[in-house]
């Protein structure tokens, strides 16, 4: 790595608070690059689909997926990466995504169970294209990751619709029943070049039904239980310090997304964490805006076989 701090403030403080501040010196260093090994970069070239993190006009974080057919996304060298699709206009990352900006991606293969993490900067842009210059590369480990196998499909997508601060009966009924979610989140001061700074995506999985929804006062409030992960706390860090976040859901049968962003904040003593088995903590999120995409999704995936940590 080059000499930007790999952490900042939000991050270092919640490792401090969890505990895992002198353990995290010991093996970040190693584990975080400002560049993609070789098995990164062939890890990306196989995968149909890749998971993005961004920003909108109002700093607000939102998750999008993007597909293709394996070889879509391409490793230039060791710094760059290119990404061929193209992109739904009804996806936030279509509305607000520009040169300069920062972005997070994951690739994520369910049926190994691998994962890679990517922070950057998008260099260029055009309505089939995606160059990003890279930040931080590192793996993760394969934790909660549900094993499901994709299969490619030619129905089309419908038209998606905008989610309101109370989401529609449909979108509830997803979020109750998923055992997966996409977030998104974000440095204080989100920009390019800028090392810890910048937009990450990562994954979270469950049981089913692991993410509880809520009315409060008119609008959705979800509860996501933090489970035990690898220590760096990226995506809390960023919420303490930025509290915002994004959510993606999928529905694996059907296609259908839901994305959301909206105010953010970590629970550490909350009186219901006993509910969530093996939680350490939880994120709330208040929903403030969300568009449901209708078999936006072109693959359909076999029915999931639970990841060995939920046994």
């Amino acid at each position: 790595m080059n000499d930007t701090p790999l952490f900042h403030a939000g991050e270092l403080a919640v490792q401090q608070r969890a505990g895992t501040r002198a353990l995290v010196d010991g093996f970040a260093p190693r584990m975080l690059r400002d560049a993609m090994p070789l098995q990164h970069q062939q890890f990306f070239a196989q995968l149909p689909t890749l998971f993005v993190g961004s920003l909108d006009a109002l700093r607000r974080p939102w998750a999008s997926v993007l597909a293709g057919a394996p070889g879509f996304i391409d490793a230039q060298d060791a710094r760059h990466l290119r990404i061929r699709a193209p992109r739904d206009a009804a996806d936030p990352l279509s509305q607000h995504l520009a040169v300069g900006d920062p972005i997070g991606l994951l690739g994520l293969e369910p049926h190994t169970r691998r994962r890679n993490r990517l922070n950057g900067t998008v260099t260029q842009l055009d309505a089939q294209r995606i160059d990003v210059e890279v930040d931080q590369s590192f793996g993760n480990c394969p934790q909660y990751i549900q094993g499901r196998a994709p299969r490619r499909v030619d129905a089309a997508a419908l038209p998606g619709r905008p989610e309101g601060t109370l989401l529609s009966a449909e979108a509830a009924a997803l979020v109750r029943g998923a055992d997966t979610l996409f977030i998104a989140s974000a440095s204080p001061h989100a920009r390019g070049h800028a090392g810890a700074d910048g937009v990450d995506v990562s994954h979270r999985g469950g049981r089913p039904g692991f993410v509880r929804v809520d009315t409060v006062d008119g609008r959705s409030v979800l509860t996501v239980p933090d489970y035990r992960g690898n220590r760096l706390f990226n995506t809390l860090g960023n919420i303490a310090a930025h509290p915002h976040a994004g959510l993606l859901f999928i529905d694996y049968e059907r296609g259908d997304l839901l994305q959301l962003t909206g105010d953010a904040e970590l629970v550490w003593d909350a009186a219901e964490l006993p509910a969530f088995e093996g939680a350490q903590r939880l994120l709330r999120l208040r929903v403030e805006a969300g568009v449901w995409r209708p078999g936006a999704l072109p693959l359909r995936w076999s029915p999931a076989q639970l990841a060995p940590q939920l046994a």
